[in-house]
């Protein structure tokens, strides 16, 4: 029996929290990294051990994973100080980056790298909250090279549905549309939502009745009873569905592509962050538009 390898995680917060679960449940060693000590403590006490840098992960991982919060922070970690770059011996190695971030970046990064490392680089964002990270039922698009992509093909099994998408940049580039559809689908439910309280119905009902239909999704069954309940306690944050936003208006527009449905997600994320709940679960985009005045046609 072939053993499993040794996984890296970089990113041990709600997400990472999650899909270590999973790994450790199923039997993989892993070795995880944090900025954050708490979050480092709380990953040790769930059975990771943890590495002081990046790099130290990568010199003793054979798959290495990130689930970070930006562009930014993905770059540090490759190329920062004790980033996974100052790694010398990575021809065998491979770096998976399950984080949303700007095409371009992933591009440049994944070219830099193979030139300084030998290590191969695999865009794998994905979409699903933390217990979906958890259960092992992620949608994880990916972009690779294919040897890479077959290579850690058993692993991304035991974490959900992993289909490869093209070469480097196609998982990011899947994940915008993933997020073109859903946060204009948190908007649309929002309003359904709001809309529901003023026909004075019970509106919990409606997942289970639409459940047969075209409007029946799993979206609809996850976010619709939450914004009932009020519960906006985060699974992921408003702050970052509008960091999501900017980056697809910004790649639709360098394309010359019209998005007038995302371009109106983008600004009530915009209201809400302003308001100061940009640390509240994405949900609260509810919140919103219950205060908002309809327009009258004259």
């Amino acid at each position: 029996m072939t053993s499993k390898p040794t996984i890296g995680f970089i990113g041990l917060g709600k997400m990472g929290a999650g899909f270590t679960s999973r790994l450790i449940e199923r039997g993989y060693s892993v070795i995880g990294y944090d900025i954050d000590d708490a979050c480092c403590q709380a990953a040790r006490a769930n059975g990771v051990e943890i590495a002081e840098s990046p790099a130290k992960v990568a010199e003793r991982a054979e798959i290495i994973q990130l689930c970070v919060i930006s562009t930014k922070a993905v770059e540090a970690v490759i190329l920062g100080e004790g980033g996974i770059a100052e790694v010398t011996k990575g021809q065998s190695k491979i770096v998976v980056d399950h984080s949303t971030t700007e095409l371009e970046t992933t591009k440049r990064l994944a070219e830099t790298l193979l030139e300084r490392c030998g290590m191969q680089f695999v865009d794998a964002p994905v979409s699903g909250g933390p217990g979906a990270a958890a259960e092992g039922r992620l949608a994880i698009m990916a972009g690779g090279d294919q040897a890479a992509i077959d290579a850690i093909q058993p692993l991304m099994a035991t974490l959900g549905k992993f289909t490869r998408m093209g070469e480097v940049g196609a998982g990011q580039a899947t994940k915008l549309i993933n997020q073109a559809l859903v946060l204009s689908n948190y908007c649309v439910i929002a309003e359904a939502c709001n809309l529901g309280n003023r026909f004075g119905i019970d509106v919990s009902k409606i997942p289970d009745a639409l459940s047969s239909g075209y409007a029946g999704s799993n979206l609809l069954n996850d976010l619709l009873p939450r914004m009932v309940e009020n519960d906006f306690e985060p699974r992921g944050y408003a702050r970052q569905i509008l960091k999501d936003l900017h980056m697809l208006q910004d790649a639709a527009n360098a394309l010359n592509v019209s998005m007038p449905m995302a371009g109106t997600a983008n600004s009530l994320y915009s209201m809400l962050v302003s308001q100061g709940k940009g640390e509240l679960d994405g949900a609260a985009i509810v919140s919103l538009l219950e205060g908002v005045t309809p327009e009258r046609p004259s």
